[in-house]
């Protein structure tokens, strides 16, 4: 079953993402699975990915400079760290440089906690998403009620100038 919206979890030890495969596959969103950034960054580039999931120390590629890409190629994915590296001054730049939802600390509980975090991520995004189209419609009503005012002003225009040259004549 497809759903509308997507969950994407990386992390390089594959037995955490097989954890979260197990525990998550009831759930009312798609998961996708990576165990590293190079791999999903390459998900990305093909779903719509809602909201990322990160482990933070990965070979190859760190949490935090995927976690910059994501921002800056899809700034809508609402990004979550989970981690076991807790070190203040780490977690701070974290949040500080890609703008974190949330931060979750290694080893978590995935039914009093993690699932909660993720609905709640999914929440934001989801009221995100409703702005952006509230916005645009209310953009295009206002190109329309332009449109008929400028229209409604020709026409008075057009009937003044009409009026006058009859008033000539």
């Amino acid at each position: 079953m497809a759903y509308k919206y997507s969950i994407l979890f990386v992390d390089d030890e594959v037995n955490i993402l097989s954890s979260l495969k197990r525990g998550l596959m009831d759930e009312d969103y798609t998961c996708f699975f990576a165990s590293s950034g190079k791999k999903a960054l390459e998900i990305m580039a093909n779903e719509k990915i809602s909201v990322i999931v990160s482990d933070m120390r990965m070979p190859e590629m760190y949490g935090l400079t995927l976690l910059k890409e994501v921002q800056k190629k899809y700034p809508h994915t609402v990004r979550i760290v989970l981690s076991g590296y807790t070190q203040l001054q780490q977690v701070l730049t974290t949040i500080n440089q890609v703008d974190v939802f949330k931060f979750i600390t290694k080893p978590w509980k995935l039914e009093e906690e993690f699932k909660g975090i993720i609905n709640k991520a999914l929440e934001y995004y989801k009221l995100r998403e409703e702005n952006e189209e509230f916005k645009h419609a209310l953009e295009a009503k206002n190109r329309a009620y332009q449109n008929i005012l400028r229209h409604i002003e020709d026409t008075i225009s057009s009937a003044r100038k009409s009026g006058e040259a009859v008033g000539t004549l």
